[in-house]
């Protein structure tokens, strides 16, 4: 079965070459942080409206996290177009990181949509890299559909931590790799290649709650689901929270 995912992730390289070739000649990363919030504005309402359920009942006890100021304090790293705003509780304060500046605009229209939150600020960085945003300054950090796609878990999870309060959490929703046995994971790796290029650094087949569970959080509350997507490559799941 390795062999046969190997032959067809050389037809899947093989047909994705003009992407190969503009990653080489330095365009495609250009190309992807300019059209890639665009197609994240459609896709969030569709992920929204099929995910709101569990959304809804991911963040609402996101209050029991409200440190001494008694307003909760909310960092959401990878905000991309603010598309968890509306399941926010009012009146919390935002802080919005990103390492892509092209989300800008459609985030402070999320913002003029959902005025019951306090916006801090924007911040253009990496999440494995939040220098700007001081030791234990928040109360949640927020992360969804991010660890697919970051550089490195682990130190992601390590400024999380980091800016984390005693006591806070970090909240997370993510799509991962399915069951090995299953002929999903069988088409997430085949496919995973081009994948990773159309979708600005996505990965299909990370584990990403091996990374969670090595991490050094006090508590960890994390479920498996088969998420009620359109998109079946991207059905698994892990959602839940972890309390440093």
């Amino acid at each position: 079965m390795a062999f046969i995912v190997f032959i067809l992730q050389l037809v899947v390289r093989i047909l994705s070459f003009p992407m190969y070739l503009l990653k080489f000649l330095g365009l495609w990363d250009w190309i992807c942080k300019k059209w890639f919030p665009y197609f994240l504005v459609r896709f969030s309402v569709i992920y929204n409206e099929q995910m709101a359920g569990k959304k809804r009942e991911l963040f609402s006890n996101l209050q029991d996290f409200v440190g001494p100021s008694g307003k909760l304090s909310l960092l959401e790293v990878g905000c991309g177009t603010g598309t968890n705003f509306k399941f926010y509780p009012p009146g919390c304060t935002v802080t919005c990181v990103d390492p892509n500046p092209n989300f800008e605009k459609f985030l402070f229209k999320s913002l003029a949509e959902n005025r019951h939150l306090q916006f801090e600020r924007f911040l253009v960085a990496a999440g494995e890299n939040m220098h700007q945003v001081a030791d234990s300054s928040v109360d949640v950090v927020v992360c969804t559909l991010v660890l697919c796609s970051v550089k490195n878990q682990e130190q992601i999870l390590r400024e999380v931590c980091r800016v984390l309060r005693p006591g806070g959490a970090f909240f997370f929703i993510e799509h991962v790799a399915d069951e090995h046995s299953t002929w999903n994971y069988f088409w997430q790796q085949v496919l995973e290649p081009a994948w990773y290029l159309v979708f600005d650094g996505c990965n299909l087949t990370r584990e990403s709650w091996k990374t969670l569970e090595r991490a050094s959080f006090s508590k960890l509350k994390l479920q498996h689901i088969q998420a009620p997507l359109s998109w079946v490559l991207v059905r698994p799941h892990i959602y839940g929270y972890a309390v440093k």
